[in-house]
């Protein structure tokens, strides 16, 4: 799925809400992305950029792209039929795993798994997450979602396969790129690239990104050098069928028991997806994101050296992207970096991620690692992918800052205060509830605390958290206010970036300047 800010609010998810709090999001976070490397397998993203795994400078001859795949279903009669048929498969998978059982046997590797429903075999995971990566749009987005709940709701079996469509779809075959790109930029397409890759390098759950060059002269682009972001056909307009289809499913089969609440995990998926399909809106995400950063001597200076690929907006519309070719591998491969240079990469995501939340009210708020891009050569932070940007309202962000600030400060009574204002507490919460609440903020705002280095890597904080969810679970009275979701996903994976590159950074001087200039200007706009 990055560097952390100010600490976040105490927050985990409630018996009527998801929505997971920092505590636990870092957890599981760090579960997830453990098991990704372990995997082995390559981490795609859909980001205008993706993921380009280098040593040093990228050789284009040399990277990686995807083989062309099945087909895209991209009429709701196409798509509704894939469902059917991945119902049928299930069920099929689920009477051989019950039998196996009744005979004394198991279809599974994993002798623990038996005590899962038969639903939730190995081949039956496997065969979920094969369809999900073919069908690409809602479902895999809703695979991926699903995948970032906490692995206690899951058979292993599922969580190991989710686990794997994070990063995962296949490319669309060449007649229906060409038939996307020529019905968004016209039958010559071709003639307005110089270069063009027919095969992708990268792709998820709603498009495929593609290498070409233009003419230096076009746009203002030195290398001439683009990433061509194409969204799969029939993704958009398919979304609330695909949902609708595949609640159904996931209901009818038991995959999702009681506790993974996922209704309300479909709807945060509909509303995600709707927004990221237009890639109009991400443009202009893009482009404001690039003016902050440019702004701001320190972030974009070489201190922090950040940076945004500027948008090609001639040969971007809906459904098509195009922005300047940023080269890099994705950060999380920079763990055998210099620890000075690593601590240089966690302070400046960490002073980023603050900045966007405390100053801009405008955050990018997809924590992959996909979406950093660290040139070896330059020392260059690329930031892509801008699908997922949203603002905050002073007012929730004014509340939060006195949660994050009392945190810090290890400040009980203000940070009861200012949770019960911004409706993270009602005021009827057993003294289990509020100790776990307390507990787990103070333990999140450690990094803040003081002005020595803090090590992130040896600081076990994601352990500590996770102790914490048990009450959350059982107690919570109240969900968290609509912002925290998403909030919450980008601040875990900014922690678990700081966790990830080991880095040892003060982080106390950051969090006094937010608090110093917090009212003095207004700079979200």
């Amino acid at each position: 799925n990055a560097a952390a800010p100010a600490p976040p609010p105490p927050l985990s998810p409630v018996h009527e809400e998801p929505e997971l709090s920092i505590a636990e999001t870092i957890a599981q976070e760090e579960r997830a992305d453990t098991n990704a490397i372990s995997s082995g397998s390559p981490s795609n993203t859909e980001s205008s950029n993706a993921q380009l795994s280098q040593s040093d400078h990228v050789d284009d001859a040399h990277t990686t792209t995807l083989a062309e795949g099945r087909p895209v279903p991209a009429t709701r009669v196409g798509r509704a039929f894939g469902f059917a048929t991945l119902g049928v498969g299930l069920a099929a998978g689920t009477v051989v795993e019950a039998t196996s059982r009744l005979f004394g046997g198991s279809t599974n590797k994993d002798d623990s798994v038996p005590e899962y429903s038969a639903v939730a075999s190995d081949a039956n995971a496997d065969r979920l997450a094969a369809h999900l990566c073919r069908m690409r749009g809602a479902a895999l987005k809703l695979g991926q979602m699903l995948s970032m709940q906490d692995e206690a709701f899951l058979a292993p079996p599922l969580a190991r396969a989710l686990a794997r469509v994070r990063g995962s779809a296949d490319a669309m075959p060449m007649y229906q790129l060409n038939s996307v790109l020529t019905e968004e930029l016209g039958s010559d397409w071709r003639e307005k690239l110089e270069t063009f890759e027919d095969l992708p390098f990268a792709a998820a759950s709603i498009g495929e990104v593609h290498r070409a060059t233009i003419s230096p002269s076009d746009a203002d682009v030195a290398s001439g050098r683009v990433a061509l972001k194409v969204q799969f056909p029939g993704v958009a307009e398919s979304i609330d069928s695909d949902l609708n289809n595949l609640t159904m499913l996931v209901k009818a089969t038991g995959l999702a028991p009681p506790g993974l609440f996922i209704d309300e995990v479909i709807r945060v998926g509909r509303e995600e997806l709707k927004v990221e399909c237009d890639y109009t809106r991400e443009a202009e995400n893009q482009t404001r994101f690039r003016n902050l950063l440019l702004a701001d001597d320190v972030l974009s200076g070489s201190e922090c050296k950040l940076s945004v690929p500027r948008v090609i907006p001639e040969l971007s519309t809906t459904r098509v992207l195009t922005t300047e070719f940023a080269q890099g591998g994705t950060i999380d491969k920079v763990s055998n970096l210099d620890q000075e240079e690593r601590n240089r990469i966690g302070r400046a995501i960490l002073r980023l991620t603050m900045k966007e939340l405390f100053v801009w009210r405008f955050m990018q708020t997809d924590p992959n690692w996909g979406n950093f891009l660290y040139d070896v050569g330059t020392g260059t932070t690329h930031l892509i992918d801008f699908g997922a940007a949203r603002e905050f309202s002073k007012e929730f962000v004014d509340g939060y800052l006195k949660v994050v600030k009392s945190s810090a400060d290890q400040d009980t009574e203000t940070l009861i205060d200012a949770s019960h204002q911004m409706g993270f507490l009602t005021g009827e919460e057993n003294d289990i509830m509020l100790e776990a609440h307390k507990m787990s903020g103070f333990t999140v705002g450690e990094p803040f605390a003081t002005d020595e280095p803090y090590d992130f890597g040896k600081s076990g904080i994601s352990n500590r958290l996770s102790g914490h969810s048990s009450a959350f679970l059982q107690h919570r009275l109240t969900p968290p206010p609509p912002e925290v979701y998403t909030l919450h996903r980008k601040l875990a994976g900014a922690y678990n970036l700081c966790i990830k590159l080991g880095a040892i950074i003060p982080c106390r001087d950051l969090l006094d300047e937010i608090v110093e200039n917090h009212f003095d200007g207004d700079a979200s706009t």
